[in-house]
């Protein structure tokens, strides 16, 4: 049985309910993260938890918890469920208001915080060995990307066009460069040099893109954060999806097309290797 938090109880995650009047319910008015939990121990909580606050200043919502109490419900909610890996997810809306308005409710009304716990799964090795499918789109989200916030309907419809095509990611390109996936940041190898994106208001700072970046700086692979032409993307020896739950993943076919040799290529796996190798040192030191 699943257990969630919701404003101030633990209780079985079927009996949580949330009023149709919350403003994440009518407008998709709120935050969320998703922190990835590794043998009961979450990882990179204060990262997640920076770019929770990030996310709340931007939109106008006053922060409900410190960092300290956030950290100790994420901590409660692990403890309450099962799984050794989980995945917690983080929901903070502005609350319930007494009438649907657009206008933030005046005077403020208190926020719904909502945490629940969720397996974590990651790839298994023969996704991993044969590498998985995307296709591409335009990206017509809107341009604040950089929030992570509930109003995900864009990402949806875009994850749901690789769905449709057996796929597991939708690469986004807008004005003719690369921006990122639907739910992951999108990494390009080419000629041995791994590329990324920079970070702007038009993609999500990616706490697994950080981790790719300082793997990549630590070990010496020579690496680049520049703007990425759809052209280049499409000529890629290896593409790499990387999120929480996908960690480092080889994209082998674009749009129904081989990328580069067709299979997993060198860097991606060794990507891989590195961040299994980080996760157990951070998971052991924690």
């Amino acid at each position: 049985m699943s257990i969630c938090y919701l404003d101030g109880n633990y209780l079985p995650l079927a009996e949580a309910r949330v009023s149709p009047m919350d403003r994440s319910f009518l407008f998709g008015d709120g935050a969320y993260e998703v922190i990835p939990v590794y043998s009961r121990k979450p990882f990179r909580l204060a990262e997640h938890l920076r770019r929770l606050e990030r996310t709340l200043a931007a939109i106008r919502l006053p922060n409900p918890h410190s960092a300290d109490e956030w950290a100790a419900m994420v901590i409660e909610v692990i403890a309450r469920n099962e799984p050794a890996d989980q995945g917690v997810y983080l929901h903070v809306s502005r609350g319930v208001d007494a009438r649907r308005n657009q206008a933030f409710p005046s005077p403020a009304v208190a926020p719904t915080v909502f945490l629940m716990s969720e397996p974590l799964v990651t790839p298994g090795e023969p996704e991993r060995e044969a590498g998985v499918g995307a296709v591409s789109s335009a990206d017509f989200r809107w341009l604040r990307c950089d929030l992570k916030t509930v109003s995900l309907l864009a990402n949806c419809l875009l994850r749901q066009l690789a769905v449709d095509q057996g796929c597991t990611e939708t690469i986004l390109f807008r004005d003719g460069f690369l921006t990122e996936g639907a739910a992951s940041s999108i990494f390009v190898v080419k000629e041995g040099v791994l590329c990324v994106p920079p970070n702007s208001h038009l993609m999500l700072p990616g706490v697994t893109y950080d981790v790719v970046l300082e793997l990549a700086a630590r070990h010496g692979l020579p690496h680049e954060v520049r703007e990425i032409l759809e052209a280049e993307v499409r000529s890629a020896d290896e593409l790499l999806m990387c999120s929480s739950p996908k960690e480092v993943l080889p994209i082998t076919t674009l749009d129904g097309r081989p990328v580069g040799s067709g299979k997993p290529g060198p860097v991606g796996r060794q990507l891989y290797a590195w961040y299994q190798e980080f996760k157990d040192t951070v998971m052991r030191s924690g």
